[in-house]
């Protein structure tokens, strides 16, 4: 069988091993990274101009914008190295689909979904919207990634210093915090190596945590509060630089480390949120990913300040091998989809069961959850090393945060690689600044906002060109 021509990319994989030539792996544009990299000159010392992003000073908006505000939080939800489309979101049957798929029409026919791989989630299809019509901009893993997580081109003008979304969602958060909100807006579980916070102050970036069944390990000092106390105090009368904002913004970001560790060591009951039982490690599928998405539901429960809560689940890249059954340590589909199924599903049914924060509304309710990767996998019979390779087409599934369940956005031809209905009034491919237009409407926030406060002086914004239009919100989901 022929193979389809696929969407060009400007920008080729040379291997999934080796990066491309941008520097983006490990770190990632942390501002310390941007230092390194940037060659513009500009010295840490600037950023402490930067002291109070809870007021966006001479920020600009486009006029007449209309945000969902549907949402209080999100669960970003990234898959890493790239899923296969064709063989999940957007299945399409061939030779080349194992029967035990066991491919399932719902929607009223309207749906063809792998209930064999994924039998929790069919559970949930009439609450998810899958936008099949997703286009990504480059085919390379680490550009692909930093772009679906600071929405525009990590080589780009403001690339160098751009915020991660949830970093943005974050700073946004603050003009609504109440003393009780003592968590970070962001926290990002299983997550390293993720964009930070940009120019922003380190108060937004990455609250990282690496899922353990008793929690935060370093929450408690092992010679008592009172010890602690004391030694915190001492701390404050040596290190009187470190709070004045003398020595730039180096500093500052270290005292509000130091701030926000103190707020979580002080406030009862705050290791249980990131705790988990053996009984839900065993419902959420017995995972890393599993344990990351209880603590995820933990955290929009407790209502203390965590805004946006990044789960990311490695390991998708199938170059080769992408339907070979479990066995000697094999990643393939089948394993991917047998530690993400059993999570996913158990996350909605919690989600769909927890009361929200009004009256007659559930936790699903006000929290939206997104799942998307970088870009796509080629489509129709598999490669020569029976796998399949990266492709631009791409899908994202959303559920919950007031978005209509049982959609489907677009629609792919029979191969799965183009579109022969957007499905939206963008009339367009849906790219990933399009679906941070889309998180941030549903959370009320801006996402024309320019500030104009960054170290370049160019004006950022939130998402580049959304205030004239080029990319907006998909509407059509709620």
């Amino acid at each position: 069988m022929r193979r389809p021509k696929l969407p060009k990319s400007t920008i080729e994989c040379p291997t999934c091993e080796k990066g491309g030539g941008f520097p983006l792996k490990g770190e990632g544009f942390s501002r310390r990274r941007f230092l390194q990299i940037a060659g513009t000159g500009i010295v840490a010392s600037y950023f402490a101009d930067v002291i109070s992003p809870r007021l966006l000073q001479g920020a600009s908006i486009a006029p007449n914008v209309y945000l969902r505000s549907t949402a209080k939080n999100c669960i970003f939800i990234f898959l890493a190295g790239a899923p296969s489309n064709i063989d999940t979101w957007d299945l399409k049957e061939g030779a080349w689909t194992p029967t035990d798929f066991a491919p399932t029409t719902y929607s009223g026919g309207n749906l063809r979904f792998p209930q064999g791989l994924l039998p929790n989630t069919a559970q949930h299809l009439d609450k998810m919207t899958f936008v099949r019509s997703g286009l990504a901009w480059a085919a390379v893993h680490p550009l692909g990634q930093s772009w679906a997580q600071i929405a525009r081109n990590p080589g780009g003008a403001t690339g160098s210093i751009a915020p991660h979304i949830g970093a943005v969602v974050s700073l946004e958060s603050q003009v609504n915090r109440q003393i009780s909100d003592v968590l970070p807006g962001f926290i990002a579980l299983n997550s390293a190596g993720i964009p930070s916070s940009g120019y922003l102050p380190a108060t937004y970036a990455p609250f990282q945590v690496l899922p353990v069944s008793t929690g935060l390990p370093t929450i408690t000092h092992p010679d008592g509060s009172a010890r602690f106390t004391d030694r915190w105090n001492f701390l404050h009368q040596l290190d009187a630089n470190r709070t004045s904002g003398a020595l730039g913004k180096k500093t500052l970001d270290m005292n509000n480390f130091y701030d926000q560790s103190k707020a979580l060591m002080d406030a009862p009951g705050i290791n249980g949120l990131f705790s988990f039982s053996a009984d839900e490690h065993t419902k959420y599928g017995s995972s890393t990913f599993g344990d990351s998405l209880v603590i995820a539901r933990n955290l929009v429960a407790a209502r203390k300040g965590a805004r946006f809560i990044q789960a990311t689940f490695n390991g998708w890249d199938h170059h080769s091998g992408i339907y070979d059954k479990p066995a000697n340590n094999v990643n393939s589909l089948y394993t991917q989809c047998a530690m993400f199924d059993p999570a996913f599903g158990a996350l909605m049914t919690d989600l769909q069961a927890m009361p929200g924060s009004v009256s007659g509304k559930t936790l699903l309710d006000e929290t939206i959850v997104v799942i998307l990767a970088e870009f796509g996998r080629t489509v129709g019979v598999l490669n020569n090393q029976a796998g399949r390779d990266h492709n631009l087409r791409m899908t994202t599934v959303w559920a919950g945060g007031g978005v209509r369940g049982g959609q489907i956005i677009g629609k792919t031809d029979p191969t799965g690689n183009n579109v022969v209905d957007y499905g939206w009034s963008g009339a367009r491919d849906i790219r990933p600044e399009d679906v941070t237009s889309t998180i941030y409407s549903s959370l009320g926030i801006d996402y024309t906002t320019v500030r104009h406060d960054d170290p370049l002086n160019r004006g950022f914004e939130y998402v580049p060109f959304a205030k004239d239009g080029t990319y907006k919100p998909i509407d059509e989901m709620f």
